[in-house]
Formats: structure tokens, sequence, C-alpha cells
């Protein structure tokens, strides 16, 4: 087991220990969280490319204690010219390659919000010192992770077909080792170049101009004017108030309503025992009623047929409860969607918290590597239809659906907790198994990450939609799953890479800050 990291000068927790390091080092020359979270957000787009990328979309959650939560929506739309005609002839958004490459990256103009955040509170740091580790990591190398290496050969075939990739990627023409080194000099030059010119040079500068020039010679329906109309916005956070705490979640296009929902649902059953069946029994009949709300009404921000926050309200929480039974399982036919993500959090002495995730949607995104820049870019697009019909129908402007949701809970008593995950739609449930096993059933924060895991849906490469278990639940637990209706599967793995790589932080009253990482992932959670 590995055991919660405390301190009380400041915690970052991230999927590759570099990043913890780097927002640590942050945290250490006396910037604050937003500084340290710039800081780790770069460097793990360079030392996990299969997860993330600057070429990908992001969302905040940012505390200050006294303060309403700051929530920034940097998820970009659709190109201007994404509409039916242009996929004319193809029954569905092709998954990977230039035509999947169609919405803008919305990342670094979140950087850009979340520093304005930074500025308010007296941050000093310069860009380029924020960038610094990420420049040298691209410049110098970053050894190849399990997680890279193993993904890098399962998608292969498929990838290898998008510009751009063999090249950045593959080395000698095969998936890289584990423990092999990736340089990345074109991604270096343009790290530096965001530093000296400002983060604004992404959409409205030189650098704008290169990438919209690519993206166009290579087939993708982005344009210069698509980069130049971007702005990352704040809005308003979803909230859900529970017996101790409330927790706060992102609107559309994100499943935030779905993680709060599950919890919000959950608390209702009135469960008093942790990982027994009827806690992962209540939590997975739980997820089933919030992906049912969320598949119904979930899409753009400017089409929604409903106020998300009206699906967390007293009634409409004990009305949807109500349909839970605790001793049958609800029959499960729902296809899922996956991803692949980064969750982050970070931590400053004056107890301010920064939530933050961050995405390219499949492993790799798109895999398409822009020549001059070497921005990977993202796949988030393949989320809409080419139905006119649907509720995630195509078309220009629109944002697409997001699994990416980051979480923060404030506690009654003073505590701040900021936690997520990787895992497309295993993240709301992993949060709820991470939040409940610390918040309500007395586990340590570490213990709570590491715990054995359940998703609900497929997992990468799988179609089954089934209730998936890692191989360290007690035989009994799982028979008395299958006996309530579960079509249960337990997988090989004692940790498995399909239930996410989570994370945690919490601020305590008395100033101690306490870190868990997830050990599925090559993650770290770094204070001092």
């Amino acid at each position: 087991m590995i055991h919660t990291r405390r301190g009380y000068g400041g915690m970052c927790v991230a999927p590759h220990h570099l990043a913890a390091e780097v927002g640590r080092d942050v945290l250490k020359e006396g910037g604050n969280a937003v500084e340290a979270m710039v800081a780790a957000a770069a460097t793990i787009a360079v030392a996990y490319p299969h997860m993330n990328a600057i070429g990908g979309d992001g969302f905040w959650l940012i505390h200050e204690p006294g303060r309403r939560p700051v929530a920034i929506d940097a998820c970009g739309p659709a190109a201007g010219l994404a509409d039916l005609s242009f996929y004319a002839g193809h029954s569905s958004i092709p998954e990977r390659g230039p035509l999947a490459a169609l919405t803008m990256a919305g990342t670094v103009d979140g950087w850009r919000e979340a520093l304005k955040v930074s500025d308010a509170w007296g941050g000093t740091l310069p860009l380029a010192r924020l960038l610094g580790d990420a420049i040298h990591h691209a410049r110098r190398g970053v050894a190849v992770s399990r997680s890279q290496a193993v993904l890098t050969a399962k998608h292969q075939a498929s990838l290898s077909r998008s510009p751009g990739f063999a090249e950045t990627f593959l080395g000698d023409g095969s998936a890289p080792r584990e423990g092999t080194r990736l340089c990345q000099p074109r991604l270096a030059n343009t790290l530096e170049q965001l530093g000296w010119a400002g983060l604004e040079d992404f959409y409205r500068g030189e650098l704008a101009a290169s990438m919209a020039r690519d993206l166009e010679a290579l087939g993708s329906p982005l344009r210069r004017e698509d980069f130049a109309a971007y702005r990352a916005r704040r809005v308003a956070a979803l909230e859900m108030p529970l017996k101790d705490a409330t927790l706060y979640n992102l609107p559309a296009p994100t499943q935030g309503v779905a993680s709060l929902m599950i919890l919000g649902l959950f608390e209702r059953l009135n469960v008093t025992e942790g990982n027994g069946r009827a806690h992962l029994h209540g939590l997975v009949e739980s997820t089933k009623r919030a992906f049912l709300l969320r598949d119904r009404y979930l899409t753009d921000p400017q089409r929604l047929a409903v106020e998300l926050q009206t699906l967390l309200d007293d009634a409409a929480l004990d009305r949807e409860a109500s349909h839970i039974s605790m001793e049958r399982a609800l029959p499960w036919p729902h296809e899922p969607a996956p991803g692949d993500t980064i969750w982050m959090g970070a931590v400053d002495d004056q107890g301010r918290a920064v939530s933050f995730i961050q995405s390219i949607y499949w492993e790799f995104g798109s895999g398409v590597v822009l020549p001059e820049s070497g921005v990977l870019w993202q796949n988030r697009g393949i989320s809409f239809s080419l139905d006119e019909q649907a509720l995630r129908a195509l078309g220009p402007g629109r944002k697409p659906f997001h699994t990416l949701n980051p979480a923060l809970a404030r506690f009654d008593d003073g505590r701040t907790l900021v936690y997520g995950t990787m895992g497309g739609e295993g993240q709301p449930q992993t949060q709820a198994a991470v939040y409940s096993r610390y918040a309500r059933f007395g586990m340590s924060l570490q213990e709570a990450v590491s715990a054995p895991r359940w998703l609900l849906g497929r997992t990468w490469g799988e179609s089954s939609t089934n209730l998936k278990l890692e191989s360290r639940f007690p035989e009994p637990l799982v028979q008395a799953l299958r006996e309530a209706g579960h079509d249960v599967e337990v997988l090989d793995e004692a940790f498995s890479d399909a239930m996410g790589h989570a994370g945690g932080i919490v601020h305590h009253p008395d100033g101690l800050i306490e870190g868990a990482h997830d050990p599925r992932s090559d993650g770290g959670a770094a204070g001092y």
C-alpha cells in the first residue's frame, strides 16, 4: 500500500511523476496553485502524450477560501466548415486522421484564463518559467512510460496511418519500449515560442497561422478563423449539497452533472458500510440512473432542453432514487464511449486549490501531428453524430460531448478536496468510489484511491458493457453482485488501467495537505 503523502507547504498530484514534481517545484518557488498547474499541464503534455496534448481540451475548477469556485470551460467547438456536407459520403466521422481533427484545441487558452485568476492572487512567476520544464523535457527527452508503450503497440496499426504520427512516436517504425527516450524538438520549439510570445500566439499569432496552414493542407476542416475566434470562458459550476459537504463540477458539455448525480442518489440510499455489496451495488445502480439522464439531455450548452442544475434538485434526486432497487440490478444495455485523459490537482500553502483535467479524447487523439509545430491534435469531435436529428448532431461552432469533469468538494468542517481521474465513462464512477470511501466510510485518501475498483461499461478495445471488477474483490462479494442480477466480469489484473488513473488532495483547516496518486498510473503526489 502506498501511503498518503503529507506536508504543509503545497502538493501536486499527477499521473506522471515529472508533472507532479514540476508543480511542486513551482510551489516551492512561491508560485500559487494555478501557476503550479499550468507548469504541470505543459509538462504532462510532453511526458504523457498518449493521454493529452496541447492540441486538446481542458477544464478547470479553482478554489479560493471564502469564495465561490471558478470554473473554466476550455473546450473547443467544431470548425466553421464542419457540417454534414463536409462529411458527405461518410456514415460517421472517421475516428483517426485529419477528418477526426475537427474541433478547436481549447486547453492552451484555458491556461491563459486560469492565469488571470493567478494574477488576481498576485502571481509573479513568468510564463517562460512555467513552461521551462516542459521545454526541457521535450527537447532532451522523456522516458516512455509503461502505459504509452502498451497503448502505442495496441493501436499502432490505426494510428500509424495518421500524418506525422509514425515520425513522432514510432522512432524506428515500431512501438517504443518502456524506458526508451522520446524527444519532441518541434514541440519544444512551440512551447518556447509560447513562453516568449504569450499564450495568445496559439490562437492569433504566428503559431496559429502555422497550425491552421498545416491542418488545412492535411484535410482538416479547421481554419485560421477558427483559431482567431476561440476563447476559453468562465462558466457557473454545478453544485450539489450533501449532508456534510458541497460538491462542485463542470456543466455541459461535460458529464459533470452525472458525477454529482451519482453521489446525490447514493446518499439517499442510506448505505452505512463501505466496500461491501450495498456500497458497490448502490453506486452502480446510481450510475445507471445518472447515465440515463445524462444521455437524454446532455449536449452542446446552447442546445440543452433542461437546465442541468435542476437535475440535482432534491425533488429530482428523490424521484430517481425511488427507482433504485437495493435487491435487484437494472438491466444495462447502455453503450458507453471510451476516452483518454489526465486529471491533476494542486494545493498551495494558502489553501487555494485546483482540480484540472486535460484530454485529447482517444489515446493519441486523431493521431495527427502537425508538421511545423509538432502539436498532436485531439479527436474529440468524433463524438458528434452525422444524423442531423441526433441529440449531438454535428454543426459548426457546436461543442462536443465531453467525458471530462474535474471534481471539488468543500466540507462543512473546513476541509477542501480536489479529486478526479481519467477514464472516459469510468470518470464519474471512480470519483464516486474515491469520494464515498474517503468521505463516508473513513478510508485514508490513499486507501480510497488504491482500493479495488469497478467499471460499468466498456474498457479500451472491448465492446462489452457489463460490470467489470478488479481481481482483488473477494469472491463472496462478486457472487453477491451476480445474485443481484449484475453481469459481472472479473478482470485478470489486480490494478487495471481500465479503472482510470485517479488522484486527490485534501487541504485541512490547520494547513495540513494530504495527497494521493493512483498505483495504476506512472504518477506521483509531490509535496513539501
